[in-house]
């Protein structure tokens, strides 16, 4: 055996159940066991580098391995997001959508000026509430009030029928009483 096998050796003896821990206590046992072995092989890679005492070392190196982990689940699931995003819907029927679509626009017809400003910010312009807050300005925390209560306002619009609603919606073979399917009525767009 080498000096530097015998010195990693003697150092992942001593330091690998403190750097375990630490990963457990920061990201928990599922990727402990991964944060030792990377931070382990950044250490033979770099085994000149490594002080004595390793352990204060060898746990900066875990904390690095734990962000650049972070950040490469960041970067997955925004890239997730954006293709599914982008990506087509199944298809279905284009005039339940264009229905849905005219059954949201009629809701939103009746709404205040203020609510339809919200969730239009919010659900069309793609607007953070943050964000939504400055353009009208308040202060987020009452946007999010005013959304919620616009959301609310606009779900009853939906299911209250202009005329005879429930009539239409067998003509067109729909259920009685469902409302449309639209992002712009969830509660998700917050």
């Amino acid at each position: 055996m080498t000096p530097d096998e015998k010195r990693f050796t003697a150092i992942y003896d001593a330091c690998r159940q403190h750097v375990w821990a630490y990963a457990v206590s920061r990201a928990g046992r599922q990727v402990a066991d991964e944060v030792v072995s990377e931070t382990f092989a950044v250490a033979w890679r770099r085994l000149a580098d490594v002080p004595d005492p390793a352990l204060p070392w060898l746990l900066g190196v875990a904390r690095n391995v734990l962000r650049d982990s972070h950040r490469a689940d960041v970067r997955r699931e925004s890239f997730a997001y954006e293709v599914g995003r982008w990506t087509a819907r199944p298809a279905g029927d284009i005039a339940e959508d264009v229905a849905e679509r005219l059954a949201v626009l009629r809701a939103m017809a009746t709404l205040p000026e203020g609510d339809r400003e919200i969730l239009i910010l919010v659900a069309w312009h793609g607007l953070a509430p943050r964000d939504a807050a400055k353009v009208v300005g308040c202060s987020p925390a009452a946007l999010r009030v005013r959304l919620h209560r616009a959301r609310r306002r606009l779900l009853r619009a939906a299911d209250a029928a202009p005329g005879d609603r429930g009539q239409e919606e067998k003509q067109q073979g729909a259920r009685p009483g469902t409302r449309p399917q639209v992002g712009i009525i969830g509660e998700e767009m917050s």
